[in-house]
This record gives C-alpha cells, sequence and structure tokens, in this order.
C-alpha cells in the first residue's frame, strides 16, 4: 500500500536531492526524456560509477525511479509532475533571483 509521505518530509527530501548541481542537471536532462544511465553520464561528461552513486540518491528520494528495459534499465522521473515543478522552481528563481548571490553560503549552510 502506497503511502504518503508529509509534506516537511517531501519537500526536504526534494531540497536535498537540489542541492547538488550534478543531481539538478539529471532532474533537468529526465525532465527532457527517460534516459539510460550510460547515455546520462556521457551527456552530463561525469563517470559512469559518480552517476550512479546520483541515481541511487535520487531512487531513494523517490524522485526517479529505474525501469527495466531488456538488460537495461532506463530512468525517468518518478512523476510527471515533477517535471512541472522543476519548470516551476527553475522560473521562479531566475525570475526573484536571477542577480542575486549567496555570499557567504559555506558559513551559514545555505545553498
Amino acid at each position: 500500500m502506497l503511502t504518503i509521505a508529509p509534506e516537511i518530509e517531501v519537500l526536504a527530501r526534494f531540497g536535498r536531492a537540489l542541492a547538488d548541481p550534478i543531481r539538478c542537471r539529471i532532474l533537468l536532462a529526465l525532465r527532457e526524456a527517460p534516459a539510460h544511465p550510460a547515455d546520462l553520464a556521457e551527456l552530463l561528461g561525469i563517470s559512469r560509477t559518480r552517476l550512479s552513486n546520483h541515481l541511487a540518491c535520487l531512487r531513494d528520494c523517490g524522485l526517479v525511479v529505474g525501469v527495466p528495459v531488456g538488460r537495461r534499465t532506463r530512468y525517468e522521473l518518478a512523476d510527471v509532475r515533477l517535471g512541472h515543478a522543476l519548470d516551476d522552481l527553475r522560473t521562479a528563481v531566475v525570475a526573484v533571483a536571477a542577480d542575486v548571490t549567496c555570499p557567504d553560503a559555506a558559513e551559514k549552510g545555505c545553498c
């Protein structure tokens, strides 16, 4: 039986996933179309091992799923609404903070 996670937990998972630029790039790539790991690694210019670690994180967060296709696994967003959320968030951030930086992010633990 599927259970719905509390809203705060869901937002925290999404935030953890977006906290890493590579995971952001993976999510944005999968927003465009499902992909196999080898193709994603090539597209992003990273090793398959590094990609695998990030995909595991995104799976654990419930944001992507692996779909068996023959002997290979294709990855896609767990829910089509995640693509819409990424678009909305990306647009909102660009509209609100296109020229804003977070200079003391490391000190404050934000960003």
